[in-house]
């Protein structure tokens, strides 16, 4: 009877141990991924006023993995592609990108502003970076969509 009880209670254990190990929920919100651009959204300082699709043969692409980000981006009329690279942080609703490479453009500009830091909207398969005015009023935003 020792045995049995003891067998019942190990598998208790073992079963409880595997319940604890199941995926984590919090991966699910995770901003590790790749994601692409999908629309805007133009703000009256907290509300959507108005969304803009992306134009077709645009596409901006965006990969974070392990504090790392990489973004590219092509805009058919001007038939140049634009990339840029660096690292991120995310603090509560804040995430913050600091470039340290990129395309020619994206170097000279750099030259003024190299960190960039944005509200913070993400759920499983969607995000939306906001960007903020000096007062902290929303202006517009990029949502992206997970592709990966």
């Amino acid at each position: 009877m020792k045995k049995i009880i003891g067998l019942v209670l190990l598998m208790l254990l073992l079963i409880s141990a595997a319940s604890t190990n199941s995926i984590n929920e919090n991966y699910l919100h995770t901003i590790q991924g790749t994601w692409e651009l999908e629309s805007f959204y133009n703000y009256d300082g907290q509300d959507v006023i108005d969304t803009v699709p992306t134009a077709d043969g645009y596409r901006q692409v965006k990969m974070y993995y392990k504090g790392k980000v990489m973004w590219t981006r092509y805009v058919p009329v001007d038939k140049v592609g634009r990339f840029g690279y660096g690292t991120y942080n995310i603090s509560g609703d804040r995430l913050t990108e600091t470039l340290e490479y990129g395309d020619n453009e994206m170097i000279q500009a750099m030259d003024t502003m190299r960190i960039f830091t944005f509200e913070l909207q993400l759920s499983n398969d969607r995000f939306s970076q906001i960007s903020l005015d000096e007062e902290g009023n929303r202006t517009f935003s990029e949502n992206y969509l997970r592709i990966d």
